[in-house]
């Protein structure tokens, strides 16, 4: 099947309101993701890749870097479909706060709920915020804020 005739599974920009809640499936972080990431990002800060030094910080072991986490999350979000074929763009993160640390064998998911959006007809669809709590095992919000993507509207 080529691109072009590859039906879009996602949601509309019409289909999104306000209170709309969308409850992802759970993943759970493992030391090669943490390892994967460090060799991806660059980022081999100690707290993430040796055990033992982490041993001495407040976590008191190794934490997963703040940005495998809302990576992890974004994908999550895809996996629903509701973004398959219908986003044009993932536009912006504010206000993201990283609450709690994620460690090696937390499971985390998301829970996106749709806060506002805004119609923007000159690209053919509009802006919607949503407003996201990545959530682990133990129920506690390890961190969140605000994704603006925008979507594409249904072509009549």
């Amino acid at each position: 099947m080529s691109p072009a005739s590859r039906k879009p599974r996602g949601m509309y920009f019409e289909e999104f309101e306000p209170g709309v809640k969308i409850i992802t499936d759970g993943r759970t972080i493992s030391e090669s993701d943490i390892l994967a990431f460090a060799g991806l990002s660059g980022d081999f800060n100690t707290i993430h890749t040796d055990e033992e030094y982490s041993k001495t910080t407040p976590f008191g072991t190794r934490v997963a870097h703040g940005l495998l986490g809302l990576s992890i999350a974004s994908g999550l979000a895809t996996r629903t479909g509701m973004m398959d074929g219908t986003v044009m763009a993932f536009r912006e993160v504010s206000e993201w706060k990283f609450s709690l640390p994620v460690k090696i064998g937390d499971t985390i998911h998301a829970e996106l709920e749709v806060a506002e959006k805004k119609a923007l007809p000159r690209l053919g669809g509009g802006s919607v915020q949503l407003a996201v709590d990545v959530i682990n095992q133990k129920g506690e919000v390890v961190m969140k804020g605000l994704w603006t993507v925008l979507v594409a509207s249904k072509k009549e």
